[in-house]
C-alpha cells in the first residue's frame, strides 16, 4: 500500500507528455506565448477576431448570453452608459460596487467567457483608476494634478500600488489611465485630470504611476493620444502642430510610459492632428507609435471615438467606413458604449474591406496581453488574490498624506498661517468647505472628510468653529425648467411638452416626428433630435403649459444659440429668430405661483451642433441673505477661512478663470471686515486672483484633496504639517495671457503688453513654505566636458527657519547657443527635501546627454557643443544659483 503513490505519481508522470500534446498549443502554458498566440489566432473566425477589438461598459443582460458567444475583449463591469449633457454615451463613474460584489460579477462574465465561448478566451474587465478605481469602498486620493504638486515620485509610486491593490481585489486588469496630456492651456476642463504642463515632470510622475501597475499585473492606457486640447484651451480641439512640438513637449510622457514604465496599452484622443482624427491617423498610429517607437501594445480609442471621423470630422461617409480608417491605419480595439454598435462596426471585418494582416496583428497584440496577463491559467480572482491584495488598512493614511503633500501656500502675509494659538473663534465661509469635492473621474469615496470637519475636528473643543455656505459657485441664477412644471396641456396629468420636428427650417408641412419632450435641455452636439430630421436644416416646436412653482417669483426664456422664439399665453416675448451667436434671454412676463402659462417655443438650426434649453430665473434675495449671514459670521471671528472653487471637467472648459458666480464678491466683503482672511482654493487648475488677492493675507491651493483632504487641510492651516507642493502649472494674471507656460521659446521681441505684464501671477513651480531655506555652495566636478560625458552639480540647502520643512530644489537649463531657438529655460530636475531647523542638505543632480540632448535642425536628438547654464533654485523665476558647463 505504501507503494501506491508512487506508482500513480509515475503514471501520471509518463502520461503528463500526452496530455500536453491534446491540449490546443494555445492552452499550453509551457509554451511561449508567441506560438500560443499563432496557434490561437489561426483557430478564429473573422468575427471572433472583431469581438476581441470591440470593449464596451456593461455586463450580459440576462437572456441575451448567446449574442456573446464570439467572445468579447472585455467589460467596464456595471459602468452603465448614460447621456451626457451634449447628447452623447457617457460612462456613469459614480456605481457603488464594492469589491465583493464587483469581483463576483467579473468572476460570472470569465466564467462564460471562459466555459461558453467557442474558443474559452477570458475577457479583460477594465475601468477608471486616475486618483483611485472609480468604485465604491475604493480609496480615492488627491486629484493627479494635486499629486503632480507633491513633485514626490515615490509618493506616487506608493499611491499607484495602493491602486494597483484596490483594483486587483476587485478583479481590475486594465485602467484607463494615466492622462499625460501637457496642460499647457488652464482654461481647459480637463488640466485636473493632467500632470500639469512640463513634459519632464508629467513623464517622471507617469512613470511612477504606471511601473506599479504594469509590475503587478494590470495594464495601463496613458491617454489621449496626442494633444486632447487646441487652441482656446478647447476640449478635443483640432491641433496642427509640428513635428518638433510633438517630438519635444508631447510625445515624451508617452514614450517614458512605453518605454520606461512598460505600458501596454494606449488610448487615442477624439481630437483632429493635422486633419486627420487621432484614431484614424495613421502617422501617429503606426509611423512614430508603432514604428519608429517599437510599441508592441494595443491602441484603443477613447469612448466613441472611432465614430467621430462620420459624425464629428466629417472624414469619413458613415461608420463602417470610420472603423475600416482607424484599424487600417493603426487602432486596434474599438471602445463603445453600447454592445449593440457592434453591427456598425463589425461589416468590413467579414468582407474584406479591412487588411487581414491588419486586423491579425491587432487581435494579435490583445492576446499578447491577455496571455502575459496569466488570464488563461488564472481568470478569475481567487481567494489567494484577496489574501494578498485585501490589505487596505494604510491606504487612507496615505490617501492624507499626499493631500498634504500636495497643498501649496501661495501667500502668507504677516505670517497668518498657520493659526495662531491665540485664534478662538474661526468663520468658515463657502459651499465648498461642506461639499468634500473628489475631482472628475471619481469614485464616490470612503467617509469623506469635508475641510469643515477636518478644522472642527482638530479645532476641538477650545477653538469654535461656525459655517456659512455663502454664494456657492453658481454662475447663472437661471436653471432649466424642469419637466415636473412642465404639462401637454392645460389641466392635464402628462408632465413634458407636445413636440414636432421638421426636415426643413420653416416649420413647414407636416412634421417628421411628433413626440413629447420631459423638458427642452438639448445639446446636439454627438447626436441629433431624431435621425429622420438629421444633424442640420431642421426646426422644432414645442407647444404645453408650464405652471408656476408655489413660492417665488420667476422670469421665464431661453438659453442657447439664436434661432429660437418663445411666446407665453400668445404673446412674443422673447424673438432671436435670425443666427447669429448664442444669448440668454428672460421674457419680461412674470410668473405667479400657482398659476398655469401656455407657452410656445420655435427653433431652426441650420449649421448643426446645436444648444437650446427653456430657463427660469428665481428671485436673488435668498443668495444676498447667505452672503450677509457669511460676513456677519466673520464679524464676529478671529479669523475667516473661506473656501472658494471652481466648476471644470470633460467638456466642461473655462472661458474664464476667474472664480465662478459671487465668490469674487464674497471674499472682497468678507475682506472687507477688517478680519484676517485665508482664502481656500478647490480645484484643479489656474484661478485669476487680481480682484481679490491684494485683499487678503493668506491663500492655499489644495487642489481636490481627496476622502481625506479635510485632514490634511486641517494638519497645514494649524501648522502639524509644512505646505511643501509646488505648482506644476503657470497661473496667469489674466487669460489674455493666454496660452502660456515658462518653457516657451523667445519671443521676436518681448512678453509684454501695453496694459499689462507679460509675467504671470504665479510662476511654474512656485510655492511657499512656513520656513525659508537659503541655497549656496554650488559646484560642478567639471566645468568642461564631451558631448557623451557627464558632471555632477552640487549644492547646499539650509532651513534658516524656526521650524521644520519641505523645500523642492529645481534644476532648470538654458543653452547659451543652439543650432535651433530652445527654450528660455527648462526643468532638468528636482529633489523633495524635508529639514529640520537649523539642518543642511546637500542637494546632487547628474547633468549628461539625458539633461543635455535636444532636438538639432533635422529632428536628430544630440547633445550640441556650447555653454550650458545650470540653473538652481526654488521656483522657475526664484532661481538662486548658477552654474556654467561647457560641451566640446
Amino acid at each position: 500500500m505504501k507503494t501506491m503513490p508512487l506508482l500513480l505519481a509515475a503514471m501520471l508522470v509518463s502520461i503528463a507528455p500526452a496530455l500536453s500534446q491534446s491540449l490546443p498549443i494555445y492552452k499550453d502554458s509551457t509554451q511561449p506565448i508567441e506560438k500560443r498566440v499563432a496557434d490561437l489566432l489561426s483557430r478564429m473566425t473573422p468575427e471572433e477576431k472583431f469581438f476581441q477589438l470591440f470593449m464596451i461598459p456593461g455586463e450580459i443582460p440576462a437572456g441575451q448570453e448567446d449574442r456573446y458567444r464570439s467572445g468579447l475583449f472585455g467589460f467596464q463591469v456595471s459602468a452603465a452608459a448614460r447621456k451626457g449633457a451634449a447628447g452623447a454615451q457617457m460612462l456613469d463613474y459614480g456605481v457603488k460596487d464594492d469589491a465583493v460584489t464587483l469581483r463576483t460579477k467579473i468572476n460570472g462574465l470569465q466564467r462564460y467567457f471562459v466555459g461558453k465561448s467557442r474558443l474559452g478566451i477570458p475577457i479583460i474587465a477594465f475601468d477608471e483608476a486616475l486618483h483611485g478605481v472609480v468604485r465604491g469602498g475604493a480609496t480615492t486620493y488627491p486629484a493627479a494634478i494635486a499629486l503632480a504638486a507633491s513633485w514626490d515620485t515615490a509618493l506616487m509610486g506608493r499611491v499607484a500600488l495602493a491602486i494597483t491593490a484596490e483594483a486587483r481585489l476587485r478583479g481590475i486588469r486594465q485602467i484607463l489611465s494615466p492622462v499625460i496630456n501637457i496642460a499647457a492651456d488652464p482654461r481647459w476642463g480637463r488640466v485636473e485630470e493632467t500632470y500639469g504642463e512640463d513634459p519632464l515632470l508629467t513623464s517622471a510622475m507617469a512613470v511612477a504611476f504606471v511601473s506599479a501597475f504594469e509590475k503587478n499585473g494590470i495594464v495601463t492606457t496613458p491617454k489621449h493620444f496626442i494633444a486632447n486640447v487646441g487652441d482656446g484651451g478647447k476640449d478635443s480641439y483640432p491641433i496642427y502642430y509640428n513635428e518638433r512640438l510633438l517630438d519635444e513637449v508631447y510625445f515624451p510622457p508617452f514614450i517614458a510610459c512605453f518605454q520606461q514604465g512598460g505600458s501596454r496599452s494606449v488610448m487615442t484622443a477624439y481630437n483632429a492632428v493635422d486633419g486627420t482624427p487621432a484614431s484614424q491617423n495613421e502617422w501617429l498610429l503606426t509611423k512614430k507609435l508603432k514604428g519608429e517607437w517599437g510599441f508592441k501594445g494595443f491602441v484603443i480609442s477613447d469612448a466613441n471615438a472611432v465614430g467621430g471621423a462620420n459624425v464629428l470630422h466629417f472624414t469619413s461617409p458613415d461608420v463602417p467606413t470610420s472603423e475600416q480608417q482607424a484599424v487600417n491605419a493603426g487602432m486596434d480595439v474599438a471602445f463603445q458604449t453600447s454592445f449593440d454598435h457592434a453591427r456598425l462596426f463589425i461589416p468590413h471585418f467579414l468582407d474584406g474591406g479591412i487588411d487581414r494582416g491588419r486586423i491579425d496583428d491587432a487581435v494579435s497584440r490583445v492576446l499578447r496581453a491577455k496571455f502575459e496577463l496569466g488570464l488563461f491559467e488564472h481568470p478569475y480572482v481567487t481567494e489567494e488574490d484577496v489574501r494578498v491584495w485585501g490589505d487596505t488598512s494604510g491606504h487612507r493614511a496615505l490617501a492624507r498624506q499626499a493631500a498634504r503633500e500636495s497643498i501649496v501656500l501661495m501667500k502668507n502675509e504677516g505670517k497668518v498661517l498657520p493659526l495662531r494659538p491665540s485664534v478662538r473663534k474661526i468663520a468658515v465661509i463657502g459651499a465648498d468647505a461642506a461639499e468634500a469635492r473628489l475631482g472628475g473621474y471619481s469614485g464616490p469615496g470612503n467617509h469623506k472628510v469635508s475641510i469643515l470637519d477636518g478644522i472642527r475636528e482638530r479645532a476641538g473643543r477650545q477653538v469654535a468653529v461656525s459655517y456659512s455656505p455663502g454664494c456657492g459657485r453658481r454662475e447663472r441664477e437661471w436653471t432649466v425648467v424642469p419637466g415636473e412644471n412642465l404639462f401637454t396641456a392645460a389641466g392635464a396629468s402628462t408632465h413634458g411638452l407636445n413636440a414636432e420636428y421638421f426636415a426643413n427650417l420653416t416649420l413647414g408641412g407636416a412634421p417628421a416626428v411628433k413626440r413629447v419632450d420631459a423638458n427642452i435641455n438639448f445639446q446636439w452636439t454627438l447626436g441629433m433630435p431624431d435621425s429622420s430630421v438629421g444633424h442640420d436644416f431642421y426646426s422644432a416646436r414645442w407647444t404645453g403649459v408650464v405652471r408656476a412653482p408655489r413660492m417665488g417669483r420667476y422670469r421665464l426664456g431661453l438659453d442657447g444659440d439664436d434661432g429660437y422664439r418663445l411666446w407665453v399665453d400668445d404673446r412674443l416675448v422673447v424673438d432671436k429668430w435670425v443666427k447669429q451667436s448664442y444669448h440668454t434671454q428672460l421674457a419680461a412676463t412674470a410668473l405667479d405661483p400657482g398659476r398655469e402659462y401656455a407657452i410656445r417655443v420655435d427653433f431652426n438650426e441650420p449649421v448643426g451642433n446645436a444648444h437650446l434649453k427653456l430657463v427660469w430665473a428665481a428671485d436673488t434675495s435668498r443668495v444676498d441673505a447667505r452672503m450677509d449671514s457669511a460676513v456677519a459670521a466673520v464679524a464676529k471671528a478671529d479669523v475667516a477661512i473661506v473656501v472658494a472653487g471652481i466648476t471644470e471637467g470633460e467638456f466642461q472648459d473655462r472661458a474664464s478663470l476667474a472664480l465662478p458666480g459671487r465668490q469674487e464678491e464674497l471674499i472682497r466683503r468678507v475682506a472687507a471686515t477688517g478680519k484676517p482672511v485665508v482664502v481656500l482654493l478647490v480645484g484643479g487648475s489656474a484661478i485669476t486672483m487680481t480682484n481679490w488677492i491684494d485683499k487678503v493675507p493668506g491663500v492655499l491651493d489644495v487642489w481636490y484633496p481627496g476622502e481625506e483632504g479635510g485632514h490634511a487641510v486641517a494638519d497645514i492651516l494649524f501648522g502639524d504639517s509644512d505646505p511643501g507642493g509646488r505648482l506644476p502649472i503657470t497661473f496667469p494674471i489674466s487669460e489674455a495671457q493666454l496660452p502660456w507656460v515658462y518653457n516657451h521659446t523667445p519671443t521676436g521681441r518681448g512678453d509684454d503688453y501695453n496694459n499689462l505684464s507679460g509675467l504671470p501671477l504665479f510662476p511654474f513651480g512656485y510655492g511657499l513654505s512656513y520656513t525659508h531655506f537659503n541655497y549656496d555652495g554650488l559646484s560642478l566636478d567639471k566645468t568642461v566636458m564631451g558631448v557623451s560625458d557627464s558632471a555632477v552639480l552640487h549644492c547646499r540647502v539650509t532651513n534658516a527657519g524656526d521650524r521644520e520643512g519641505d523645500e523642492v530644489v529645481q534644476l532648470y537649463l538654458k543653452e547659451t547657443v543652439a543650432s535651433v531657438a530652445r527654450p528660455v529655460i527648462a526643468l532638468k530636475g528636482w529633489q523633495r527635501v524635508h529639514l529640520r531647523r537649523g539642518e543642511s542638505a546637500e542637494v546632487r543632480f547628474v547633468v549628461g546627454p539625458a539633461v543635455l540632448a535636444s532636438l538639432n535642425k533635422g529632428l536628430q536628438r544630440m547633445v550640441e557643443p556650447g555653454q550650458y547654464q545650470l540653473l538652481v533654485g526654488a521656483s522657475s523665476r526664484d532661481l538662486r544659483l548658477k552654474g556654467l558647463l561647457e560641451v566640446r
